[in-house]
């Protein structure tokens, strides 16, 4: 027994159980075989064999199944909950008579369970499988999307915009979470940001589509504003029942992988400590003390900082765009299509800045550069003399966006990168997002209409939150790093071997990111 290193406390049994049998049976709402457990040091021939260029492929073969599902579904996720902006100036204020801040309460409705929901939703994800929760989710939201399409009062619009907060509210930390159980850390982020690219996407495309959508007003009695909901919450309500079985839900019971590649990519996962040694653990389940542990971490709740300099901005944003545009001089429709480059502007970005930190592996730096140029941004629009200036005011939208959008998929990969075992970083992953939502609050109300086209209160308020922003990641790029100095000093003095004769290997792995061997990502 000695001479084996194990996944869990208990030793294999004889015969031609592979690890990758084992970890189905250990994932949450998958049914157990047996007593299986690991092989010989969570390692196989296939793992120590490998090479690169086979470890490429099947990464590759993930990608193409994974990351554009995740994405499409991202992208009709972001165009329901922010074509509210789009159909307020088809129609919507008007219809339904809305006057002061009526649309700004509209919009803050949303993020109240939104936020709420989020945690339990993750731990139900840690239940079922993921293709089946998320289907769910699909199917839920589309139908209060279609819904909305018919109200005709300003109540029926509160009541649609917080049943769809509750409906979408598991899905971005649920979806970015299982990214989490098939990348390394340094692998993750540029998948992540092509998923997230979805959002920035989304905003040229609901632009685009509403343009298309409005055209079909007086159709059936119907106003624009009222197809672009119905047309729009259908989408999600079909693709709700191809999801369920086209979503792959973890490694460990990918039909479309083989056994030896299954084995591959799990075993690779369980080194992702960040320094070479000791094991990290996917097959968790979920637990009363990795709920709690990962509440507890202060880390996480300053990060919840940063996730509101990029909310409080962006739901502010994309919400109030269409008519700053509208208040240049132009009409409804040529607002609408002006936003499209923007969001291409910030997808762009958005994508360079996930590659470039992957390669150096490296995650504050961008975050504080990211809402640096959002500042600059900001900076800009209060500075300019509206209405006067219209071709100005349109350029600095551009780095607003872009600065907006690009650090935000750090924050959530730093966050992830940090928190081990599976459990607690669905948990920390979950917090970071339903508290950080939080800031859509404050960014649904701060452009307020009577302010326009000067906005001096949202333009202000989404400028210090940026700055925040970048303060909080730089004080915990310190925090981390001296971390980082304590551990290492720690193995350089005792030894690995003296840290292994201090724990058990079970120990080790439910200390998840609190272990001697766990390394913080800077």
């Amino acid at each position: 027994m000695a001479e084996k290193e194990y996944l869990t406390d208990t030793p294999p049994l004889k015969g031609e159980e592979s690890k990758v049998e084992y970890a189905a049976a250990q994932y949450d709402g998958e049914p157990t075989n047996g007593e299986l457990k690991t092989l010989d040091h969570g390692f196989t021939d296939v793992y120590d064999h490998a090479t690169p260029e086979e470890e490429l492929r099947v990464l590759r073969k993930i990608d193409y199944r994974l990351v554009p599902l995740l994405a499409l579904l991202y992208l009709v996720a972001f165009v329901d909950r922010s074509n509210i902006g789009n159909a307020k100036i088809a129609g919507l204020s008007d219809d339904l008579k809305l006057v002061g801040m009526d649309y700004n309460v509209a919009l803050t409705v949303f993020f109240v369970p939104y936020a709420l929901f989020e945690i339990p939703s993750n731990i139900v994800l840690k239940i079922l499988r993921p293709s089946i929760w998320i289907s769910i989710l699909l199917f839920c939201w589309g139908l209060v999307m279609t819904l909305m399409g018919i109200v005709n009062s300003y109540g029926g619009l509160i009541a649609c915009r917080f049943f769809l907060g509750v409906a979408e509210s598991g899905f971005f930390p649920g979806a970015t979470f299982l990214l989490t159980l098939w990348y390394k850390r340094y692998e993750v982020q540029r998948r992540m940001a092509v998923f997230y690219a979805a959002a920035s996407l989304s905003g040229a495309f609901s632009g685009l589509l509403a343009f298309a959508i409005e055209s079909m007003k007086g159709d059936d009695g119907l106003d624009g504003w009222q197809w672009i909901f119905i047309i729009e919450g259908l989408v999600p309500v079909a693709l709700a029942f191809v999801i369920w079985w086209l979503l792959p839900d973890n490694p460990e019971t990918a039909k479309f992988l083989t056994k030896d590649e299954k084995e591959l990519i799990i075993n690779r996962l369980a080194l992702e400590t960040g320094s070479g040694k000791g094991k990290v653990t996917n097959s968790d389940k979920i637990q009363m003390k990795y709920i709690i542990a990962a509440l507890k971490e202060w880390k996480t709740w300053a990060a919840v900082v940063m996730f509101w300099g990029n909310t409080i901005g962006v739901y502010g944003f994309t919400s109030t765009v269409p008519t700053v545009i509208e208040q240049l001089g132009y009409s409804s429709a040529n607002a609408q299509l002006m936003t499209i480059p923007i969001y291409v502007f910030a997808m762009i970005m958005t994508l360079i800045f996930a590659w470039w930190g992957d390669y150096v592996q490296q995650r504050s730096p961008f975050i504080m550069a990211g809402f640096g140029i959002a500042a600059v941004g900001f900076i800009a629009e209060l500075a300019i003399p509206h209405p006067r200036l219209p071709g100005v005011t349109y350029g600095f939208l551009f780095p607003v966006a872009a600065g907006l959008y690009c650090p935000f998929i750090s924050i959530v990969t730093w966050t992830a990168n940090n928190a081990a075992p599976s459990s607690k970083r669905a948990i920390a992953m979950a917090l970071l997002i339903s508290a950080g939502n939080l800031g859509g609050i404050a960014g649904s109300n701060v452009f307020i209409a009577a302010q326009a086209p000067v906005y001096h209160v949202g333009f202000g308020t989404c400028l210090a939150s940026s700055v925040c922003a970048m303060i909080t990641a730089f004080v915990l790029r310190i925090a981390y790093a001296r971390e980082n100095r304590q551990r290492k000093a720690l193995l350089d003095e005792m030894g690995e071997e003296a840290i292994r004769a201090r724990y058990t290997d079970q120990e080790l792995l439910d200390l998840g990111d609190k272990a001697p061997f766990f390394i913080y990502t800077l």
